[in-house]
């Protein structure tokens, strides 16, 4: 889910931001009396409400969506009020927003480890193709909620998304890099073919463009592992046919 004029970035460490945090009036209340409310403990409160207001938000969003899931129906099954979620999420845009950026981690992190992995760079770029197609494939059969909301983020342009494609792209540009020291790859520069690589590979992540190809009928799978072998051709490997470019090749 990234686009090729996604700024660049140095460090090709995975992480999100998570959403902002939750805590009752309760919990503080006790920690005040019990005289232990130190800026450590304070933290872990409210990472816990934190995780736990996100961990219901999103049990909703899973279920009907985040258009019709409301802060009234979290606040309920926090057994809280709607004024204590407001009072750590302004609105509830900022709440799907978080929700967003804990699902597109996991694939940002699942990214990661592929480029990490003890292979060659040639064979760690078509795994690292074939998870993000088969993930936005997946979302948009198995979870169309989930599908639907990263829709949003990318027509909106939240930040979250804006973080992770920077992700995508420091994490490619590193792999193609790679390929390029050890003779792998031909191509003058490695952020030029980065660009290249998420241009021609967009159709088959970008959650719109993939559920535009799927609504025409077309046989996706047959269709990644055709660009795939297009792509590594581009970047000069020897013989394109000899990386597995199955996208069910890959467990990640």
């Amino acid at each position: 889910m990234t686009a090729p004029d996604a700024k660049e970035k140095t460090s090709g460490s995975v992480s999100m931001v998570r959403g902002v945090y939750w805590a009752s009036d309760r919990q503080e209340s006790e920690s005040h009396e019990r005289g232990f409310y130190s800026s450590a403990s304070d933290e872990a409160i409210l990472g816990q409400g934190r995780d736990r207001i996100l961990d219901i938000a999103e049990k909703h969003i899973r279920r009907i969506g985040h258009r019709k899931t409301t802060v009234a129906d979290i606040a309920s099954d926090l057994g809280t009020s709607r004024a204590s979620v407001y009072r750590f999420f302004p609105t509830r845009a900022a709440i799907n927003s978080s929700v967003c950026g804990r699902i597109i981690n996991e694939v940002a992190e699942i990214v990661f480890a592929v480029a990490r992995m003890d292979a060659p760079a040639s064979k760690r770029l078509v795994d690292l193709l074939n998870v993000l197609h088969r993930h936005s494939r997946r979302r948009l059969v198995e979870e169309r909620p989930i599908h639907d909301l990263l829709v949003a983020a990318m027509n909106e342009r939240w930040a979250t998304i804006n973080v992770h494609n920077e992700q995508i792209q420091t994490i490619l540009t590193a792999l193609i890099r790679e390929g390029l020291q050890a003779g792998e790859f031909h191509a003058e520069d490695a952020d030029d073919a980065t660009r290249g690589v998420i241009t021609a590979f967009l159709p088959f992540f970008h959650p719109i463009l993939v559920e535009q190809r799927v609504q025409e009928g077309e046989d996706m799978a047959a269709a990644a592992r055709a660009q795939i072998r297009f792509i590594m051709r581009a970047l000069d490997k020897s013989d394109g046919r000899s990386a597995n470019v199955d996208p069910t090749s890959n467990g990640a």
